[in-house]
């Protein structure tokens, strides 16, 4: 059976909505395995936070300390060194504290170190059989990790369901084992973006177009779908970085986050960095020329055709409802 620790990251007291899917990934690993949330942070955020886990984990460790009050990586890790079992497996996000802080952690902890898993295939002979994504997702590659001295694993936001299971958990504070959190680096402040016109993370539907619009007087056709389904217009980098749409626009982990009930990706393949900034399991339909765009692999209904032919078509048949 494997011990599998996985490291929630919280806003304001809320969990990151990977905290339900890495229990899917977790029973994935081992479907026996005994899987323990772990959150720092300080103060009744923490507290708030930990509490909400206890639905979802058997145990929750909560690690305290002012020095936490912003996650930064160099001081994290040394908190969860000096908590965790050393041959355990630990699960984290990868974004970009996930990839600023785990390299370092598989180090200390003497462990294997994997990055931006999309599956898991078990684990045979000590060795975990994981899958990642080259090339922008067109290539899947099929990984053996030796985790008989742990593991420390990043896993993609948005790659497995997310289970919401009651299991009346407990929280154990560990803050005093966290030892020395001095570090090299503070914290100096958050900058907040700027939200622009439409605030598109406040948005239940979104027609979100990428380089399939092919030129910027074609975004008016994508504005035309929006309007006759109630929704708000997004887009993929691209878009933003030929200046056909504002920053404020941009979906991604470069981008906004956003949680829409229906997500309509029209035109866009679909690469982690945009898909990282989808959360709150939408209804996805995707619209692409190329049949194996990575967006097919997460879409709920996927269309193979041109955008510029459907988006006007799909907006009469919406006007004639």
């Amino acid at each position: 059976m494997t011990q599998i620790f996985v490291y929630v990251t919280h806003v304001a007291g809320v969990a990151d909505d990977i905290a339900s899917e890495y229990i899917t990934a977790a029973k994935k690993i081992d479907p026996a395995a005994t899987v323990t949330a772990v959150v720092t942070g300080s103060g009744a955020d923490l507290d708030k936070v930990a509490d909400s886990l206890t639905s979802k984990y058997a145990e929750v460790i909560k690690i305290g300390n002012e020095a936490l009050a912003y996650p930064n990586a160099e001081v994290v890790r040394k908190a969860l060194c000096n908590v965790l079992d050393k041959s355990a497996v630990v699960l984290a996000p990868h974004n970009t504290f996930g990839m600023d802080m785990c390299p370092g952690l598989s180090i200390k902890m003497d462990s294997a170190f994997a990055a931006d898993a999309v599956d898991f295939e078990g684990v045979a002979d000590g060795k975990l059989k994981l899958v990642r994504q080259e090339l922008g997702g067109a290539v899947s590659t099929h990984v053996a990790c030796d985790i008989s001295n742990g593991a420390v694993i990043t896993i993609r936001p948005g790659a497995f369901a997310p289970i919401d299971a009651a299991a009346g958990g407990k929280v154990t504070d560990k803050s005093g084992e966290a030892g020395d959190l001095t570090a090299k680096r503070r914290f100096l402040e958050v900058v907040q973006a700027e939200v622009g016109d439409v605030d598109i993370t406040k948005s239940d539907v979104l027609v979100s177009v990428g380089r399939g619009i092919q030129e910027q007087e074609n975004i008016e056709i994508a504005q035309e779908l929006a309007e006759a389904m109630g929704a708000v217009v997004s887009c993929s980098r691209p878009i933003v970085d030929a200046k056909w749409l504002e920053k404020s626009r941009q979906v991604g982990t470069s981008g906004k986050t956003v949680k829409p009930k229906v997500y309509m990706a029209m035109g866009i393949s679909g690469s982690f960095q945009h898909m990282g900034g989808v959360k709150g399991n939408p209804y996805i339909v995707a619209v692409n020329k190329n049949p194996k765009a990575p967006i097919f692999q997460v879409a709920d209904v996927g269309i193979v055709t041109d955008i510029l032919e459907f988006m006007p078509a799909l907006t009469e048949a919406i006007k004639e409802m």
